[in-house]
Parts: structure tokens; sequence; C-alpha cells
């Protein structure tokens, strides 16, 4: 098992969530998301944990629980830019390891924030993150599911909502059933970022295909960077945008214990 490197967990927590007003302080087990997000950032062996947030309620919430607070601006486009001025604001060296763990991850494995830090370190691209086989055909076709194809090297190639890579033969008989010698791949949403390229990536202009398939890694790849990527060790339950994701979370909660 290698060595880990140091790194920093950054935790953008905005409490003004469409879908979810308030959604950081929205409780899980009788404990805040942000707080469980934290605790598994602490778990994970982090040299820094820092939450960038532009609410004072979501500090308030963190206190005493042995994690920093950066207050930014409310007017961030992305979670990204919002620990670009965090970035900022510490003075982190360029070459530091920055893991972006999103504040509505509230079970990420402590196994999976270590691999994405890993897998920056072993690598020279700007950035990396992870993925997770996919299991059937309906996983595939769901444009909510983000699929990616990654290269020999183990670098991505694609990002889409669309399924990828296109079994052409296959499907051409049934859409039902995966082929099984191709690696279809669903997209986990953590990243980890050099610090100076999270700089840079605040800096970027968004791009068509980001713009096309809402999904911001695309402006990473459209202007020529590359991504890592990894397998997650252990699966990530999934996030939460909706009050139904917040049931099942306590749902999930309670068969764990």
């Amino acid at each position: 098992m290698p060595s880990m490197p140091p790194f920093i967990v950054a935790i953008p927590a905005r409490y003004g969530s469409t879908r979810l007003p308030g959604k950081p302080l929205r409780e899980i087990g009788g404990v805040p998301m942000v707080v469980r997000v934290a605790q598994r950032a602490l778990q994970a062996g982090a040299a820094q944990v820092v939450v960038a947030t532009d609410d004072s309620r979501i500090a308030a919430a963190l206190s005493g629980q042995g994690v920093e607070v950066c207050m930014t601006r409310a007017d961030h486009a992305s979670g990204s830019d919002r620990l670009a001025e965090c970035a900022a604001h510490y003075g982190w060296a360029d070459d530091a390891i920055v893991v972006n763990l999103q504040g509505d991850e509230p079970f990420a494995p402590a196994t999976g924030i270590c691999e994405v830090a890993l897998a920056l370190a072993e690598d020279d691209a700007p950035m990396a993150t992870l993925a997770t086989p996919i299991g059937d055909a309906h996983e595939l076709f769901d444009p909510n599911v983000v699929k990616l194809v990654r290269a020999a090297n183990g670098r991505a190639l694609y990002f889409s909502r669309a399924p990828l890579p296109w079994a052409r033969d296959a499907f051409a008989a049934s859409r039902d059933v995966l082929p099984s010698d191709l690696p279809f791949l669903r997209h986990i949403g953590i990243y980890a970022y050099r610090a100076g390229f999270l700089q840079q990536y605040a800096r970027l202009a968004r791009t068509p295909l980001e713009q096309a398939e809402s999904l911001e890694q695309l402006r990473v790849l459209e202007c020529g960077y590359a991504i890592a990527v990894r397998l997650t060790p252990e699966p990530f339950p999934p996030g939460i945008d909706t009050e139904a994701d917040i049931q099942r979370a306590e749902g999930w909660l309670g068969s764990q214990s």
C-alpha cells in the first residue's frame, strides 16, 4: 500500500440550494448534513479540513467540530470557484493536494477520499476524480447518471449524460442488456486538484461542451488539461438533492446501525 501524501479536504457548502433550501443544515439522524460531511473528511486523515461557505448559520453549526470555516462570497457559480477563493485565502502552495468533497455527500467513504488524493499524487495531471462500474442498462441510459470513458493510461477522455461508450452492434440488437466486454463507468463527483490549478480553473471561461452537458469538469478537458481517473475502492452512497433523498438517507443510516 503506497503511503498517503498529505492532503487538504475543502467542502463547499452553499445555503441557498434551489431544490432543497438550507440543505447543509438539514439533519440526518439528528446531525446536520455538513457536520457529517466534515466528519468523513476527518476520518480520511486530511491534514486540514475546511468548509467554504457563504452563510454564518453553517459556520455556527460547525463550531467545535475540529474543522476550519472559510467565509466566501455568495455569488460563486460553482463549488470549484468557491474553493479557489478559499485557496487564495489560505495561500496554499501551488502543489498542495486539495480534495473537493461535496457538501451533500454525508456518507462519502474515507477510502474514496484517500483514493482521489492518491490518484492525483501519483499522476502529473492537475486534477483527479473517481468512477465506479455501471451495473445495468437502465443506469447507462439515465441522463442523470454521468458516464465517463478513459484512456489506457487512466485519464479521462470524456464525460457525458449520454450512454458512453456506444456499443453499436450490441445496442442495435437490444438496449436492455449491457455487453460484458466494455467498461461502462459512472462518474463519482469528488475531485482532487493541485491548489495552483484550482486558481487557474476559476479563471477559465465556461465552454460550449460544459454548458451543453451542464458538467463543469468538461471545461477542464475542453481547455486541454488532463483528469486522472481511479475506480473507487468502495461505493459512494448517493448524495442528497431532494426531500426524498433525506428520507432515503435516514433509512440507509438506520440500516447501518
